[in-house]
């Protein structure tokens, strides 16, 4: 897949197969869409391109919503790639870019810098200055303007209606399972190991503090999870606890993940964490030795949810 950081890098190939929109955590909803561009590409000869916007809308429209993302620009693009996207064209979205009308935004972008020749997209796309343009506008202009439209109907993209806005509603919750559910993948947050107070190393259950590459990056509720562990290229199996560990009174809310059967010194270190499933909600207990007996538990459950 080629990346482009800007429409101005980018030169359109014949044929053009677009999609557009934002693409959040690439949930379910949005791979009837990919799987379709690429269909089509691969029928007619053609070439995949996904136009997406970073940063987010909202965050740069309405700078006072706390937006909590399921996918940052980076763990996007690795799912765009491996979904078999040809082309990714990011716009560095801004005030000004919002102000384009429907018929601008098509001519201007879809048309004169893309090249569109078909162009497929879900119910619910909008586009334009305060979103006012939708399908309505984009079959009243592609006869004279020379390209195709497809629409993913609500029913197709997923009898429940998979959105984004669904899914950060359930990771919220810890309900990472349904989460997970809707995503078609696991969830996931990436940063880089930072040192900690060594708590953990004391009663047998070292950690790594992370801390997340992205101030806007969703973090699933406090509790204890079952996860997945990519570090230096290897997969690992482990135990993360997000919270303020209210056993030993801590003040800040952590991010603290036990790698088992490991022991090394990764300060500094990239790691990716893959949600699999919530163990507990974080709860305080009377003392260290009750904790240390629910940590023996909680690693025996996750083992067996890692299993599954």
């Amino acid at each position: 897949m080629k990346l482009y950081n800007n429409l101005s890098e980018f030169t359109p190939p014949e044929n053009v197969v677009l999609t557009c929109g934002t693409f959040d955590g690439i949930h379910k909803g949005h791979m009837k869409l990919l799987e379709r561009i690429t269909s089509i590409a691969k029928e007619t000869g053609g070439e995949s391109v996904l136009l997406t916007f970073w940063p987010h809308p909202k965050i740069v429209l309405d700078p006072d919503f706390h937006l909590q993302l399921l996918s940052t620009f980076e763990e996007k693009t690795a799912l765009l790639k491996k979904a078999g996207i040809a082309h990714l064209v990011c716009v560095p979205f801004s005030r000004e870019f919002s102000n384009l009308s429907p018929e601008e935004y098509i001519k201007d972008i879809i048309v004169d810098k893309l090249g569109t020749k078909i162009i497929v997209i879900g119910y619910d796309h909008r586009f334009g200055k305060n979103r006012a343009g939708g399908l309505s506008e984009l079959i009243k202009l592609s006869g004279p303007m020379g390209f195709k439209v497809e629409e993913i109907s609500r029913q197709e993209i997923d009898d429940i209606v998979v959105s984004s806005t669904m899914i950060r509603k359930h990771l919220s919750q810890g309900e990472i399972h349904i989460g997970n559910e809707y995503l078609g993948h696991e969830f996931e947050i990436s940063g880089i190991v930072i040192r900690g107070d060594q708590r953990g190393r004391k009663i047998g259950f070292p950690t790594a503090n992370i801390r997340v590459s992205s101030e806007h990056k969703l973090i699933p509720s406090d509790g204890s999870y079952a996860v997945r562990v990519k570090l230096n290229g290897e997969m690992l199996s482990g135990m993360i606890n997000i919270g303020f560990r209210p056993t030993i009174n801590g003040k800040q809310r952590s991010i603290e993940v036990n790698i088992f059967e490991f022991d090394q010194d990764i300060y500094g270190n990239q790691i990716t964490i893959y949600f699999v499933k919530l163990i507990r909600k974080e709860i305080k207990f009377d003392n260290i030795e009750k904790l240390k007996h629910q940590l023996t538990k909680d690693k025996q459950t996750a083992l067996e949810l890692l299993r599954i």
